[in-house]
């Protein structure tokens, strides 16, 4: 699996994660579905993203929208 694919289901986690909290404990919990939301919107033009920074000192391979077998 490629980083983008982890990034889009590390994300796509937290928002459900922080939306059952959000339910059940406190709705203060739908900040970190804010958090998330922004961090998907900035790193879509700046095309900075931690959690990708992170997993790939993680060791996960792959690139973000760069396919291994695109040729130039």
């Amino acid at each position: 699996m490629t980083i983008e694919r982890w990034v889009r289901a590390m994300a796509g986690t937290f928002v459900m994660v922080s939306l059952a909290l959000s339910y059940y404990h406190s709705r203060y919990w739908l900040f970190l579905t804010l958090f998330v939301g922004f961090n998907l919107f900035q790193s879509a033009f700046t095309q900075f993203c931690p959690a990708e920074n992170i997993l790939a000192k993680l060791g996960v391979s792959g690139q973000c929208c760069k396919p291994a077998d695109k040729k130039d």
